[in-house]
């Protein structure tokens, strides 16, 4: 990309009044998405895909691939980017992490997602109900591949060590937006704590695959994504998803700009080729989770992913 259009992004012009023609959310529909839908009911569990609004619902839930989320549906903290409702959860359900790895089972999953609000009202943030879900999953449907998008801990490594010696294949985090705009976006997080996250999870595990996501959208420059590129790669992040940033409802923060498909293209090139990421997702509705069944395989066929526990050698 030449510097013209690296000048050119960084321009902040009109907020957009209407989507562009490559934003398309086709309707959540289809057999197997009612099918999942009434799985998640049956077992009073909640998915991030429904409480964040994802635009990709219908067709990961119709791949037959869903992203669990735990320990409620109330977060403790106000994103203002985010569906999720914000104020005092209930206590934890310690016997939610059994009923999730059933649902894994019932679903006959090859690789799983499970994420969580933020439960800062405890010291471990909730730590302990990863482990027992991961452990629960290994136990019920051995061979899964099993992927977590934590909260930061407010950068607890104590709590961090709870989810990492239960040794998941992936360790997700999202560091969500640029340093500039974290008491914006997101006034309860801290960009070190993210830094400390994704970096202690490599030390404490050096066979994680360790992955994170940013939004686009929200007031940042393009050189200013890319410069946190270089920091989530010099944490030794080894998957990274872009993706378009989408307001909820009107009560959240306003989009700025919508980067264009050839933007995308141009940070995936970036990412891969000058940063050495071993996955880049980036495009305008990726999301966190967006093909990560996909990414596992590919990398696994590459060796980059360790054994996993039960699986049949083909």
């Amino acid at each position: 990309m030449s510097n013209i259009k690296y000048q050119m992004s960084n321009v902040k012009s009109d907020k957009p009044r209407r989507r562009p023609e490559w934003i398309k959310v086709r309707a959540a529909s289809g057999e197997t998405y009612e099918r999942l839908n009434e799985l998640m009911r049956s077992k009073e569990l909640h998915t991030v895909c429904e409480e964040a609004m994802c635009p990709n619902i219908g067709e990961c839930w119709n791949k037959g691939t869903a992203t669990f989320l735990m320990m409620g549906d109330i977060c403790t903290r106000s994103c203002g980017f985010c569906d999720i409702k914000t104020g005092r959860p209930k206590p934890l359900d310690w016997s939610e992490p059994l009923r999730v790895a059933q649902a894994v089972k019932a679903m006959n999953l090859q690789h799983v997602v499970i994420t969580s609000v933020n439960r800062d009202e405890r010291k471990d943030g909730g730590a302990p109900i990863f482990a027992m879900v991961i452990r629960s999953i290994r136990k019920l449907h051995p061979g899964c591949s099993i992927e977590v998008l934590i909260p930061d801990f407010k950068g607890s490594r104590d709590a961090l060590k709870i989810v990492m010696d239960a040794q998941p294949e992936i360790l997700n985090h999202n560091v969500e937006t640029v340093p500039r705009l974290f008491r914006k976006v997101q006034p309860q997080d801290h960009y070190d704590w993210a830094m400390a996250t994704l970096s202690n999870a490599k030390a404490l595990d050096p066979l994680v695959l360790t992955k994170s996501g940013i939004m686009v959208g929200l007031g940042e420059t393009f050189d200013e994504v890319v410069e946190v590129m270089r920091d989530l790669a010099s944490w030794k992040v080894d998957i990274l998803t872009i993706g378009q940033y989408l307001q909820p409802s009107k009560q959240h923060l306003p989009i700025e700009r919508y980067y264009t498909p050839d933007e995308f293209a141009e940070l995936k090139r970036i990412g891969l080729e000058e940063l050495g990421f071993k996955w880049v997702e980036s495009a305008p509705l990726v999301r966190s989770s967006y093909n990560a069944a996909e990414q596992v395989k590919a990398l696994s066929q590459l060796n980059y992913v360790r054994p996993i526990a039960g699986a049949v050698e083909e």
